[in-house]
């Protein structure tokens, strides 16, 4: 029991997941992994000087009976542990309706849009879940058989913005015996047996045939993958970073790309730059392995012909460049919206996005007083934001926004969609596609570049060191 309490703290230690002075609140389902989090995140607390603000339990409304026993045995608990509870009720089987999503899908996006409510309502700085190393190994192999690069396969990160996930690196098996030696119940799922859910299969029908058929400890084999593909994934963008601006420039609402500099890198970086063009012209279309490949062999004049159509955009080889151009067509030209962008934002850094005319900078310095931050902050007009560099470890990218976007502004209780915020702030129809939005990893707003911050990524007593981003309009250089 002391070993699993003492791995615990030292992932906490080695992550920076919960700093000393933060407030924490912990998403209990009532199974046995987020019934062990609440458990060793009570023993802990006081040892590591911090606070426990509430448990946050969301009752799905779809097990019936089932689904309310869930809420008592949650109640039930967070009164043994001596601490407040919040419970709330939504129709997921209507949100994904409304939403056009899986059962899965929508529980999930109404559970940390839940947490995080509950964590600007109570000022909450980390919220914690229970994931653990089956769940990584699932993660990790789910994303494989997608055909997920590096960055999908990196998995799940310890932490992601405000979200930790102190349980990461133990067994599911560990948690349980550590219940029972506690003399601590925990409630069982039985949709978590149906394996007519992917996830689920992976879970209870592929795993264990991997491990009684090929490889016994294959659960730690995946996950250790995943940790080492998220160390890879992460020099790998910072190095493509580095290759984007050797090989590509803006040009006349698309992308150049220099055919002799792009054939001359590495293939991981060639990818990863004709990955970034394609996307940033596509319109938010998807753009997968074979478009990446075929846009390589035009730019490397392996093609049959020296043109091409790709998602939202056409690509031609015009003597030692390829162009590419967003595409006429429905939703393209003709006073239509503009393609989308997307461009990377190394740490130090900065990204120049054409299509909005900005330039946005990235800078991290060592945590600042209040009264540093007051200064830096004075006359700059919202175009200085400042968040948690440990928030967004896993790195930064600047991209326009996308359909369902949410973000939870800074000073405001709970989430706002994009699109109304925008309207709220009197951002002009035809100007909101170019608003460049700086996300984390996840794809998650960090910062609404010159509006707001999203409360996930605020500085706070905590911080150790913070990224500064600024906001560089063309017009206004000297």
């Amino acid at each position: 029991m002391h070993s699993l309490i003492d791995r615990i703290r030292r992932a906490i230690r080695q992550h920076a997941l919960i700093p000393s002075g933060s407030r924490v609140v912990i998403g209990l389902s009532g199974g046995a992994d987020s019934v062990a989090l609440a458990v060793l995140l009570s023993d802990l607390a006081p040892d590591g000087q911090f606070e426990i603000a509430r448990l946050a339990h969301l009752h799905h409304g779809l097990r019936g009976a089932a689904a309310d026993e869930d809420e008592s045995f949650c109640r039930t608990l967070a009164a043994q542990l001596a601490l407040p509870i919040d419970v709330e009720h939504v129709d997921v089987r209507a949100l994904a309706r409304e939403g056009r999503l899986s059962l899965e899908e929508a529980g999930r996006e109404a559970r940390y849009h839940f947490f995080g409510r509950i964590a600007d309502l109570v000022g909450a700085d980390r919220i914690a879940v229970g994931h653990t190393l089956e769940d990584q190994a699932e993660t990790f192999l789910l994303n494989l058989l997608r055909g997920a690069g590096p960055r999908g396969l990196a998995g799940m990160h310890p932490r992601s913005g405000h979200l930790i996930r102190p349980l990461l690196d133990v067994r599911h098996a560990e948690l349980r015996e550590f219940l029972a030696a506690r003399g601590v119940t925990f409630r069982e799922d039985e949709t978590n047996q149906d394996t007519s859910l992917v996830r689920n299969r992976v879970r209870h029908v592929v795993i264990p045939f991997l491990e009684e058929r090929l490889w016994p400890g294959i659960v730690t084999v995946l996950a250790r993958n995943a940790a080492i593909a998220r160390d890879d994934a992460a020099w790998l963008e910072l190095e493509a970073e580095r290759a984007w601006d050797r090989v590509a420039r803006p040009a006349d609402g698309g992308i150049d790309l220099d055919c002799a500099a792009l054939t001359r890198e590495p293939a991981a970086l060639a990818r990863r730059v004709a990955l970034r063009a394609l996307e940033a012209v596509s319109g938010q279309r998807f753009v997968g392995f074979d478009h990446v490949e075929a846009l390589l062999a035009l730019a490397g004049g392996d093609a049959a012909v020296a043109a091409g159509d790709f998602p939202g955009q056409r690509a031609e080889r015009r003597g030692d460049r390829v162009a590419l151009r967003p595409r006429e067509g429905p939703g393209r030209g003709h006073g239509a919206a503009s393609a989308g962008f997307c461009y990377s934002l190394s740490v130090p850094g900065e990204a120049r996005v054409a299509e909005a005319a900005v330039t946005i900078t990235a800078e991290l310095v060592a945590a600042l007083g209040a009264g540093g931050l007051d200064a830096l902050l004075a006359g700059a007009g919202g175009r200085v934001a400042l968040v948690d560099a440990a928030a967004v470890s896993g790195g930064l990218k600047v991209r326009s926004r996308q359909p369902g976007d949410r973000f939870a502004p800074l000073g405001l209780a709970g989430t706002k969609k994009l699109q109304d915020f925008l309207v709220d702030r009197k951002v002009a129809e035809a100007t909101r596609d170019k608003v460049p939005l700086v996300v984390n990893s996840d794809n998650r707003i960090v910062w609404v570049a010159g509006y707001a911050v999203c409360g996930d990524f605020r500085v706070t007593a905590g911080t150790r060191a913070v990224v500064i981003l600024r906001l560089d309009r063309w017009g206004d250089r000297a």
